[in-house]
C-alpha cells in the first residue's frame, strides 16, 4: 500500500511539472500572437506566484483540517480548470486572471506533498519526487515544440495538459482511502507528533535559523525561475535560434534538473543534505562561467543543461532537511512559509529580469544567475552556523 501511495505522489509531481515549463518555452510564440512586449511573460508568472504564496501560507491550516489527500485532489482540479481556460483564451488579460487559480492549486500541491514526503520518507524519495517534477517539465517543452511545428497553436498544448490534469484529479479522488489508510498506520507506529494548532509567522521566525532557512529557499527559487521563464528568449535573442527550435531546446535546463534528481536519489545514500546543496552550487558556478564565455551555441546548451544539474539537489535537500532542523511538529508550518518565500522569489524575479532585459538585453541572463548563486550559497552557509549554534 505504501508503494502504491508513493506511485500516486510521483505521478502527481509529474503532472505538477508539466505546465511549469510551458510558459518559458511558448512565450516567443505567445508574445507574437498576443502582440505584447517581451517582458509581459513576467506578469503571468508573477500572478501565478501570488496565488501560490497565498495557498502556501494557508497550507498548514488546510492540511491539518482536510488531510493531504483531499488537498492534493482539489488543488489538482483547480489547476486543471485554469489550464483549460488558457487553452480557450486568446486574450492576454484573461491569461493574467487564470494565472491566479493556477498558482493557488500548484502551491497547495507543492506544500502538501513536500511536507508529506519529508515526514514519512527518506531523502532519496524526496530527490526522486522532484525528479518526477523535472520529468514533467522536460516533457512540457517537447509537447509545445511538437504542436507548434505541426501546425497547432500554443492553446492546443495547454488543452492537452489540462486533460491530463483532469484525468489525474479523478485518480486522486478514487485514491483517498489509500491516503487515509497510510496516515492511520503512521499515527499508530510513531504517535501523533503534529501540534493541534498552527504556528503563527512570529513563532515560525522565532525558531533558531528559520529566517536564514527561508531566505535560502527564496534565493534558490529566484535562481531557478530565471532559466524556466527566460531560457527560450535567451536562445532566440542571444543565440539566434528560431522560436520553434528554442521552444524545444529550452528543455535542456529541465533535462538537466531531471537527470540530476534521478542520480541524486542514489547519491543521498552517501552524502548529507547540506553536502548535496554544496555540490549543486558548485555545478551551477561552472555552468555560469560556460555561459559567460563566447564558446558557441553547443556550449550554451551544455551550460543550460548544467544549470539544471546543479539546481537538481538543492530544492529537495532543503525540503528534506526541514524536519531535521526544526522538528517534525514544526515541519508543516515551516514548509508552508518556505513555499511562500519560494514563490515570492518566483514572483519578483521574472519582472525584475524582464525590466533589465528590456533595457540591456536578454544577454544579462548568465550574470543574473551568478549573482543569485552567490546569495544562495552565502545564506545557506550562514544557516548551517545558526543551526549548529542552536544545537550546541
Amino acid at each position: 500500500m505504501t508503494y502504491l501511495l508513493l506511485t500516486l505522489i510521483y505521478i502527481s509531481f509529474v503532472s505538477l511539472g508539466l505546465p511549469d515549463s510551458l510558459l518559458g518555452s511558448a512565450w516567443p510564440t505567445m508574445q507574437t500572437s498576443l502582440n505584447v512586449p517581451l517582458s509581459y511573460a513576467s506578469y503571468i508568472s508573477m500572478l501565478m506566484s501570488v496565488g501560490t504564496v497565498i495557498s502556501s501560507l494557508m497550507s498548514d491550516r488546510i492540511i491539518k483540517k482536510f488531510g493531504t489527500g483531499k488537498v492534493v485532489a482539489f488543488s489538482t482540479a483547480l489547476t486543471a480548470l485554469s489550464l483549460f481556460g488558457y487553452s480557450v483564451s486568446s486574450s492576454y488579460p484573461m491569461l493574467l486572471i487564470l494565472a491566479v487559480p493556477n498558482g493557488l492549486g500548484a502551491g497547495a500541491i507543492d506544500a502538501a506533498l513536500n511536507n508529506y514526503v519529508a515526514l514519512n520518507f527518506s531523502s532519496r524519495h524526496m530527490s526522486w519526487l522532484h525528479c518526477m517534477w523535472g520529468l514533467g517539465t522536460v516533457v512540457g517543452p517537447y509537447i509545445m515544440g511538437y504542436t507548434l511545428t505541426h501546425g497547432s497553436s500554443w492553446n492546443g498544448t495547454y488543452r492537452t495538459i489540462a486533460l491530463i490534469q483532469i484525468t489525474l484529479t479523478v485518480v486522486l479522488l478514487l485514491s483517498l482511502p489509500i491516503w487515509k489508510y497510510h496516515a492511520k498506520r503512521v499515527s499508530e507506529s510513531e504517535g501523533d507528533t503534529v501540534p493541534s494548532r498552527s504556528l503563527s509567522l512570529k513563532e515560525i521566525f522565532a525558531l533558531p535559523g528559520a529566517a536564514q532557512f527561508i531566505f535560502t529557499f527564496f534565493c534558490y527559487c529566484a535562481l531557478e525561475i530565471t532559466p524556466i521563464v527566460w531560457s527560450g528568449s535567451y536562445l532566440v535573442h542571444t543565440c539566434g535560434y528560431s522560436t520553434e527550435k528554442a521552444a524545444s531546446l529550452s528543455g535542456m535546463f529541465f533535462m538537466g534538473i531531471t537527470l540530476g534528481r534521478a542520480v541524486g536519489g542514489f547519491l543521498t545514500y552517501k552524502f548529507s543534505d547540506k553536502t548535496m546543496i554544496r555540490i549543486g552550487c558548485t555545478i551551477i558556478a561552472i555552468a555560469t562561467v560556460m555561459l559567460l564565455l563566447p564558446l558557441g551555441k553547443y556550449v550554451t546548451l551544455a551550460g543550460l543543461l548544467m544549470i539544471g544539474l546543479g539546481c537538481a539537489p538543492i530544492y529537495p535537500s532543503i525540503m528534506h532537511s526541514t524536519p531535521e532542523y526544526f522538528g517534525k511538529e514544526n515541519s508543516s508550518a515551516l514548509i508552508g512559509v518556505q513555499m511562500a518565500s519560494a514563490y515570492t522569489g518566483f514572483c519578483l524575479m521574472p519582472p525584475v529580469f524582464g525590466f533589465i532585459a528590456d533595457k540591456v538585453g536578454v544577454s544579462i541572463f548568465p550574470v543574473t544567475v551568478g549573482c543569485l548563486l552567490v546569495l544562495l550559497f552565502a545564506m545557506h552557509e550562514r544557516l548551517l552556523k545558526q543551526v549548529k549554534k542552536a544545537n550546541a
